[in-house]
């Protein structure tokens, strides 16, 4: 099977980026401390020894462009956004198709790139290598799950059963912290989708399965969500998201007891309508057996990438420059693609059209998307949150449309902010016991942005995804608004407890 052409360019820009960086990296030790600071916080170097670079803002150069920026240069990336939620609904046949969806993302994304680079220079030239920088680190991530889960085949089937399909969430809602959401997503939409074949009406299935699994469920540990991984590389202990626990169980408590007594309901409404025992047809069901366990191997080795990264393994304490974990991830994936007997591919309906199509529309919306978050860095503290519930919402509403793991950089910088803390703190110090309710913000900031990304298509990468592989096996997911109109209805109320209960 040839090597797809997404691997082939991420890698070739993975190494460019590595070996012709346009600035020397610095270290945590070389940034001069600054008055004001609250003592022993602001460059205190995390649990566990790991050295990490001084904040972005400490160069200037973020500052020096929100400075200069219009507010015009936000209107791509909301074009963006109303074309992925309209022009589905107008032209669908039109958007199936990826190349034009690049050609959208491409003209929306092209006024930025100009704008940086004629207007800014330098400075421009930097901002936009983070934010492609950023982007290949993330597509690399999810390219290297959703390949590998790709390979391991659940030959059977389940029960279609309510009681097995909340099962089913549940695993998932675990199984996201070991994996990530977009591990357990890819490992466990195809299973739950051919459990559920011969039901009839299965979208809120995959609905509560977005909820749950490819978002709230990965909230207690770095390796979960991506926003988490950020605070992790930015000074949060790796074993401080485990006190978030309550939020977690609490929220997806209330979700699957929900998703059960909505399945349960539709489910005996099909008993009734159709013909024959609807128990006893999606009860008939194959043993299991997987396929394909050495990839749960590879999958094991891009877990221990990351971890190593972040942790500065082999590099003296300090995290990895960009393009090593990159690297070793592409590697891993490319292993394993290859490694895979092509039957399983087959079997599992392997295709890279779900990558495809979310590596093209985020490219559009991290390069769009950069104006945006500038903004919010510089003006972020100027916006009048200073109580947990206002961070919470603040970044879940952000979460729900921008990328959740800038988003929460963003609010996270603009708590150090709140609390007087200098603009080189690694966000460990808002953990510091001398920063007053600095730990209750940042639970606020992951919160908010793990699970307010469920609130649409694309406020986590594993939405799109699920979304991609549902309809491939043919079955109509709702639009964008259709979406939204669910997690409405069901997430913002489940919200307003999780304030109630943690974040008043």
């Amino acid at each position: 099977m040839p090597l797809p052409h997404l691997f082939r360019t991420l890698l070739a820009l993975v190494l460019l980026s590595a070996f012709f960086p346009l600035a020397p990296m610095a270290r945590a030790e070389d940034a001069p401390a600054k008055q004001g600071a609250v003592e022993g916080t602001a460059l205190v170097a995390p649990a566990g020894g790991v050295k990490l670079p001084p904040a972005r803002q400490a160069e200037g150069f973020d500052d020096r462009l929100a400075a200069e920026l219009s507010w015009w240069a936000v209107l791509p990336f909301a074009t963006l956004l109303v074309c992925i939620a309209i022009v589905p609904l107008a032209r669908p046949h039109w958007w199936e198709h990826n190349r034009n969806k690049a050609i959208v993302a491409a003209l929306l994304a092209l006024p930025i790139l100009a704008y940086f680079l004629i207007h800014f220079g330098g400075d421009g030239a930097h901002a936009l290598r983070d934010t492609a920088q950023d982007y290949v680190s993330f597509i690399l991530l999810l390219g290297s799950l959703f390949v590998i889960s790709g390979g391991v085949y659940v030959q059977g089937s389940l029960s279609g059963t309510p009681l097995v399909n909340t099962g089913i969430l549940a695993f998932g809602a675990v199984l996201a912290n070991l994996v990530g959401t977009t591990g357990a997503s890819m490992l466990l939409i195809r299973p739950l989708l051919r459990a559920n074949k011969s039901r009839q009406r299965k979208t809120h299935i995959v609905i509560f399965f977005i909820f749950v699994v490819s978002n709230s469920g990965g909230l207690l540990t770095p390796l979960g969500d991506p926003p988490l991984f950020l605070g992790f590389l930015n000074g949060v202990p790796f074993e401080w998201t485990l006190g978030l626990w309550k939020e977690w169980l609490t929220l997806n408590c209330i979700l699957l007891i929900l998703f059960n007594i909505w399945d349960q309901i539709v489910f005996d409404k099909e008993e009734k309508e159709r013909p024959g025992s609807q128990l006893e047809e999606v009860m008939r069901h194959e043993p299991l057996r997987v396929r394909g366990l050495l990839n749960l191997l590879f999958l094991g080795g891009i877990v221990l990438v990351i971890f190593a990264s972040g942790k500065g393994y082999f590099h003296d304490s300090v995290r990895w420059p960009f393009g090593i974990a990159e690297s070793l991830m592409a590697l891993v994936t490319l292993a394993s693609y290859y490694s895979t007997p092509r039957q399983i591919h087959v079997d599992n309906r392997f295709g890279f059209g779900p990558i495809l199509e979310v590596a093209i529309l985020f490219a559009g919306i991290f390069i769009t998307m950069t104006p945006a978050v500038l903004l919010l860095k510089s003006h972020g503290a100027a916006l009048g949150l200073t109580q947990p519930w206002h961070f919470y919402w603040a970044s879940g509403a952000l979460s729900s449309f921008l990328d959740n793991a800038p988003t929460y950089v963003t609010f996270a910088a603009a708590a150090c902010g709140v609390k007087g803390l200098p603009p080189e703190a690694h966000l460990n110090a808002l953990l510091s016991p001398a920063v007053v309710g600095g730990a209750q913000l940042l639970a606020a900031i992951s919160c908010g942005s793990v699970m307010m990304g469920a609130n649409s298509y694309i406020g986590n990468g594993p939405n799109f995804m699920v979304k991609a592989i549902a309809e491939e096996s043919g079955l109509k997911m709702p639009s964008f608004f259709g979406y939204m109109a669910y997690s409405v209805t069901i997430l913002i109320p489940c919200f307003i407890i999780i304030t109630l209960l943690f974040f008043r």
